[in-house]
């Protein structure tokens, strides 16, 4: 897939000199309310430049694509694509920094178009049901909640799983 250009972005695969932008998104994340909902990232340089590395090594793939979303020259956030069954699961992240000014939606919509045109007949996404914008965004793009299932990435002081519930959304493209 080619860069794709929309009216404020340009989408392009993550590559190795992103890790920078990228560390910044993980720091920023740590620090919002939303933290608690998703996998915690390694910040460290060395552990964010051998992610970042491994994203970019699959710039030719299409069974797991790793997408940058820039403005200007910065990387504000990103979007995954990863293969499931006749589909793909889709993840995002995006420096609060950028929260609520509508890049995740114009660049997400963008990245819908093209797969589409690419033959992807549907999309699978996941969040936290009390992440009310990532929900908001979801169903603004058309996905449909077809579940829910119980998530945890955190254990409290005596090792117990800390759940919630999370939302299962699918998009049928064609």
């Amino acid at each position: 897939m080619a860069m794709i250009e929309t009216e404020r972005l340009h989408i392009r695969r993550v590559s190795p000199e992103d890790w920078r932008d990228i560390q910044a998104i993980w720091v920023g994340v740590t620090e919002t309310i939303y933290a608690q909902y998703d996998r915690p990232n390694d910040t460290d340089e060395a552990s964010v430049r051998k992610r970042i590395n491994g994203w970019a090594s699959f710039s030719e793939s299409d069974a797991h694509m790793f997408f940058a979303v820039c403005l200007k020259n910065r990387v504000i956030g990103y979007v995954v694509f990863h293969q499931k069954g006749n589909g793909y699961e889709i993840g995002y992240c995006f420096h609060p920094d950028f929260h609520g000014k509508g890049y995740a939606r114009e660049s997400i919509s963008a990245l819908i178009d093209e797969m589409r045109a690419n033959g992807c007949t549907r999309l699978y996404a996941g969040t936290a049901l009390k992440n009310l914008p990532s929900v908001k965004l979801l169903l603004s793009l058309g996905f449909r909640q077809t579940g829910t299932e119980s998530v945890s990435f955190y254990r409290d002081a005596n090792g117990d799983k800390i759940c919630f519930d999370g939302g299962m959304f699918k998009l049928q493209l064609l």
